[in-house]
C-alpha cells in the first residue's frame, strides 16, 4: 500500500520502538496532527490485573483538571422534582419510562446515564444493553445518586469513568490536541495519580506494564513509565 506525504513525514520525526518522556511524546503528537479537526488525545495503559477476579478489577471516576474537551451528553432517568432538577443542571435528556421504552428499542446515543435511586429497579433490566456499551449507572461511580444536579455538572465538566477491560486494558481520553502542553501533562498526571490509588488488592507483580498516547488519526507513542 502506498504510504500518503504525512504518514512519510510523521514515519521519520518519531521512532515506534522507543519510550519517550511525556513532554517529548504530546510534543510530537501535536507536531504530526494534520487533520482538520480537533483530534482526541487517547491513553490506553496495559495493566497486570485479571478483571474476571474481583479482587483485580478496576473501575472509577475522577475529574480532570481541564476536563476533556468533549460534549457529553447525558441522560437522567428520574421522575418528580428530580426531573426539573436535572433540567436546570444542564442534562440533555430527561425523563424516565419513554427514556427506558426507547433504549430498549435501541436508543443509546448518550455518553452518559444518571439514575436516581428509586428508578434503578427499572433501569437495571436494561442491563444487557447498557453494560456492554459503559453506560448502566453505577453507585460506585456516582452515577446513581438522588443528587442529580451534582452529576450532570460532574459530567459536563471533564469527569471520566473508566474501567479495565478483559486483557487489562484501561483506555481514556485526557484532552484535545489543542491543548497547550500544559493542560494536556496536568490532565495526564491527574489520571495516573487516580490510576494508582485504585491498584486493587489483588493485583500482583507490575501494575502499570505499558503506557501508550495517540491522537485520534496519529501515531501511537509508547510513554516512558520508568520515573
Amino acid at each position: 500500500m502506498k504510504k500518503s506525504k504525512n504518514m512519510v513525514t510523521a514515519s521519520g520525526k518519531y521512532d515506534a520502538m522507543k519510550a519517550y518522556l511525556l513532554d517529548e511524546a504530546i510534543s510530537i503528537l501535536k507536531d504530526l496532527k494534520y487533520s482538520k479537526f480537533d483530534e482526541s488525545v487517547d491513553l490506553a495503559l496495559n495493566l497486570g490485573v485479571n478483571p474476571r477476579h474481583a479482587d483485580e478489577n478496576i473501575r472509577f471516576t475522577t475529574s480532570l483538571p481541564h476536563g476533556t474537551g468533549k460534549k457529553v451528553s447525558v441522560l437522567v432517568i428520574a421522575s418528580g422534582p428530580k426531573e426539573k432538577e436535572a433540567e436546570q443542571a444542564g442534562a440533555d435528556f430527561v425523563g424516565n419510562k419513554e427514556y427506558l421504552v426507547k433504549i430498549k428499542n435501541g436508543w443509546t446515543d448518550i455518553d452518559k446515564i444518571i439514575a436516581t435511586p428509586d428508578m434503578m429497579p427499572i433501569v437495571g433490566r436494561l442491563g444487557k444493553v447498557l453494560g456492554p456499551r459503559n453506560l448502566m449507572p453505577n453507585p460506585k461511580v456516582g452515577t446513581v445518586t438522588p443528587d442529580v444536579a451534582a452529576a450532570v455538572s460532574a459530567a459536563k465538566n471533564g469527569e471520566v469513568q473508566f474501567k479495565a477491560e478483559k486483557a487489562g486494558v484501561v483506555q481514556v481520553g485526557i484532552g484535545k490536541a489543542s491543548f497547550d502542553k500544559k493542560k494536556l501533562v496536568e490532565n495526564y498526571n491527574a489520571f495516573m495519580t487516580e490510576l494508582k490509588k485504585s491498584k486493587p488488592t489483588g493485583a500482583k507483580g507490575v501494575f502499570i506494564k505499558k503506557i501508550s498516547m495517540s491522537s485520534t488519526m496519529g501515531k501511537s507513542m509508547t510513554i516512558d513509565n520508568s520515573t
